[in-house]
């Protein structure tokens, strides 16, 4: 069933089962993602793909991968919230995975310099990208979270996961950092680590 939004200024004509931001990109609007892959169900970690909602004199940022289009939705791409917000992430970003030549591009778009954070280059940015099509297309299940917080890390299921997964290692292809599967290794049983 089709519903108007009005996407940046102008009323666009969408599908209820279309997510705000495969709409964005159909008009043209480049949003950033690392989580994001077309065959995986929404997840909304990164957060880099924030836009703004206004219902009135109120507004929310959303995620827009997970967010589906609704009637009357008034949606900011680039609004100075979300620049803000996704400037911020960017910088972050940056500190873990400086060599991404993805993240460099947006962060130099959004004005991003040299990040004022400094963190342990794990390079693996938590995106999940690994673990949820190892999940939802392989029906593996060989990669998981470990730990909360910062201290949160992607690891391979005890019972055989390192085998399984050696033998697939399609996920490769998604991993934003490249740092999979070069950098796991069997002792520590996770990401942890600096890139060679």
């Amino acid at each position: 069933m089709d519903v108007t939004i009005t996407l940046n200024g102008s009323a666009v004509t969408a599908d209820k089962k279309d997510s705000l931001l495969a709409i964005a990109r159909r008009q043209g609007v480049e949003i950033p993602t690392l989580c994001h892959a077309k065959d995986l169900a929404p997840h909304g970690g990164c957060r880099l793909c924030l836009v703004e909602l206004r219902q009135g004199s109120r507004s929310r940022l959303v995620a827009s991968c997970g967010y589906f289009a609704q009637e009357g939705l008034v949606v900011e791409t680039d609004s100075p919230r979300v620049i803000k917000v996704r400037s911020l992430l960017l910088e972050l970003l940056r500190a873990s995975m400086p060599d991404s030549d993805y993240i460099r591009t947006w962060a130099d778009r959004y004005g991003v310099r040299p990040t004022r954070y400094t963190r342990a280059l794990t390079h693996c940015v938590l995106c999940g990208l690994c673990v949820r099509h190892c999940e939802e297309i392989k029906k593996n299940n060989c990669l998981g979270y470990v730990g909360r917080g910062v201290n949160r890390e992607v690891a391979w299921v005890p019972q055989g996961g390192y085998a399984l997964c050696e033998q697939c290692m399609e996920c490769r292809e998604f991993c934003p950092t490249g740092v999979f599967p070069s950098n796991w290794g069997v002792a520590n049983n996770s990401f942890r680590g600096t890139v060679p």
